[in-house]
């Protein structure tokens, strides 16, 4: 009886997260804007380029459903290797390229934002897609292996695409390079903080209270009584990252829409590329929308932490790479209800 109730609660919430996460972003917007002090609250819990209060939201939004991950069957998600390569396709070749021609034909003429946007295009996501993967029935296993897969290409090649992508590619278009300097390092640490940490949770929690307590109590009892963490998390989120944003949104409205425009296109263009081509391989409902997730979420948090670090807090590339989130958040909300009913569809015959 209490697991029933619990579903229906959960349900209850997920049915109306689009409401919240827009009452959500009205009041961080309107924190900024009507509270402008509370931009240096935030910034006194800055460490380096990351910010404190968001680091610790986004880990916990992402630690329940990385609980819910069955760690022991991840190796199978490896063998796998038409999955693979398709993920490989859609996040390093395809979205990198779709964001960056996007880029350039919406703000050419505004060239500190297309470098933004290109950051977002490169920076694969290893974070929020479990969230969304998860709210739209994804298979939590494969969400985990391809997340580690983008997790070790995003240290060991992002600042190669950075480099390829921002300095040498946009002189061959008759446009402007940026010199980008970004480390491993900071990659690693970017991974580290947003996706290892709460990995590492997860996979300590499922294994010591499986063995504490069983599976049927983990997965009946334990499951439901974190997974709200989620979007009480997620919520808190988006009201620190519109509040820290809120003033310069209202100032310059016209500017975010300029960059919102592209982003709108790129979310949706790839995951519908993403989903049909995924379920041309013969991938079932779960995994066609893990991969479909996969590639259509990007690592803003990478993006934002290195535009502030390369071109500074107040640059158009930081406003940029913010913008990103503020857009991602609501169309990929939307998105799992589109997979759920392509599901119908598609799958459910």
């Amino acid at each position: 009886m209490t697991e029933t109730k619990t579903t229906k609660k959960l349900s209850f919430l997920d049915r109306y997260l689009t409401l919240w996460i827009f009452i959500a972003m009205a009041v961080g917007v309107g924190l900024g804007y009507f509270i402008p002090s509370i931009v240096s609250f935030w910034n006194t819990f800055n460490s380096g380029t990351t910010n404190i209060p968001i680091a610790i939201g986004l880990i916990l939004m992402m630690y329940p459903p990385l609980a819910k991950v069955k760690y022991e069957e991840l190796g199978d998600v490896f063998k796998d290797w038409k999955v693979l390569g398709l993920s490989l396709l859609q996040n390093w070749i395809i979205g990198p390229i779709l964001m960056f021609f996007l880029a350039i034909l919406f703000l050419q003429d505004m060239p500190h934002y297309m470098v933004g946007l290109i950051l977002i295009g490169l920076a694969r996501c290893i974070a929020m897609v479990i969230v969304w993967n998860d709210l739209a029935k994804g298979d939590p296993e494969y969400a985990a292996g391809l997340v580690a897969f983008n997790s070790i290409f995003q240290v060991l090649f992002y600042s190669v695409y950075a480099w390829i992508f921002i300095t040498k590619l946009p002189p061959l278009l008759g446009l402007k390079g940026s010199v980008v300097e970004i480390s491993i390092g900071q990659i690693a640490e970017s991974v580290f903080i947003y996706l290892g940490i709460p990995f590492i949770a997860g996979m300590i929690t499922r294994f010591s209270l499986i063995k504490l307590k069983g599976k049927d109590w983990y997965q009946t009892r334990f499951i439901p009584k974190i997974s709200p963490i989620t979007l009480v998390a997620l919520l808190f989120t988006i009201i620190v990252m519109f509040s820290l944003k809120g003033e310069i949104i209202v100032k310059i409205p016209f500017d975010v829409v300029r960059i919102a425009i592209p982003l709108l296109i790129y979310f949706v263009l790839m995951f519908i590329i993403s989903f049909f081509l995924s379920k041309k391989i013969g991938a079932d409902y779960s995994k066609t929308t893990t991969l479909s997730f996969t590639a259509a979420s990007n690592n803003f948090e990478l993006a934002i932490a290195v535009a502030v670090a390369v071109f500074g807090i107040n640059s158009g590339e930081a406003f940029a790479a913010v913008i990103g989130p503020l857009v991602e958040v609501p169309v990929l909300i939307g998105l799992v209800n589109v997979a759920l009913k392509l599901k119908t569809r598609y799958f459910d015959k």
